[in-house]
């Protein structure tokens, strides 16, 4: 309990210190709100624009797609919050040294790394991507209510896988110092996951399942809010959760052992 209280107390002085930066630049907050608007307005229209030409898409409408973005907008905007800035300059700490500096703290370097920087201004789009998916659920007049309840396990698990790929990509800055082509394929990987899975064909449906879990970005969670899967989907979720972020622990310890200070 003193542990988890440690890292609460610590979690609440980063949040604190994240909002104060954030705050002495309110421009920038705007700015990348508008920006991300701007994201989910591209992304929106082209299912709309597709969904004008026909009624399904392998056996998804436009009401329960514009669920499946909702879910999307939901889980990328907790991730961006909590995570995206640490993990993308944690190539940029090794290089310049800054990294030395996290290590000699008293704390668990990995979870210091992840938490460090808490982007604050992704509050906005947390609402706007509720607002959205909420209005999409109502354009669903048989929608069972109730259902939304999964996002509470669904979403925690999603952001964990996604957490732990995107953390061992960032964590290849260790073994060689500049990992920017590994950085591009997480890029085009994360693209997958803003697709629902059942629009590939059925090899790549099964990778992105299985090998590279990014379909529970948001297809798996939108599939079981919808009633289009089942709840025991979540357990093989769960077991990929666990077992990618225990890999991403072994990846960073081993990229430790690996790693030369830049200031030695």
């Amino acid at each position: 309990m003193k542990v988890l209280l440690k890292y609460a107390g610590l979690f609440q002085s980063f949040f604190k210190a994240s909002l104060m930066s954030e705050l002495e630049y309110r421009f920038n907050i705007g700015a990348r709100i508008v920006t991300d608007i701007i994201w989910y307005a591209a992304q929106l229209s082209v299912f709309e624009v597709l969904f004008k030409h026909t009624s399904s898409l392998n056996g998804w409408s436009l009401s329960e797609t514009r669920v499946f973005m909702g879910i999307l907008f939901v889980t990328d905007a907790l991730y961006m919050l909590l995570f995206s800035e640490n993990l993308d300059r944690l190539g940029a700490k090794v290089r310049k040294g800054d990294l030395d500096l996290l290590l000699v703290k008293p704390i668990n370097s990995q979870w210091m790394l992840s938490f460090q920087k808490v982007s604050v201004a992704y509050a906005g789009n947390l609402v706007i991507a509720w607002a959205w998916l909420l209005w999409a659920l109502f354009q669903i007049p048989s929608f069972d209510w109730f259902q939304l309840a999964w996002l509470v396990v669904s979403v925690p698990i999603s952001i964990v896988i996604i957490y732990s790929i995107r953390f061992m990509t960032s964590a290849t800055a260790l073994f060689f110092t500049r990992a920017d082509a590994v950085n591009y394929i997480w890029y085009q990987v994360y693209r997958l996951g803003t697709r629902p899975h059942g629009f590939y064909p059925i090899v790549l449906r099964f990778a992105v399942l299985t090998l590279i879990p990014i379909a529970f970005l948001a297809s798996v969670p939108a599939q079981i809010v919808l009633g289009k899967d089942g709840p025991l989907i979540l357990i093989w979720g769960l077991f990929v959760a666990i077992g990618l972020l225990k890999l991403s622990t072994l990846v960073w310890q081993r990229g430790l052992r690996a790693y030369s200070s830049a200031s030695s």
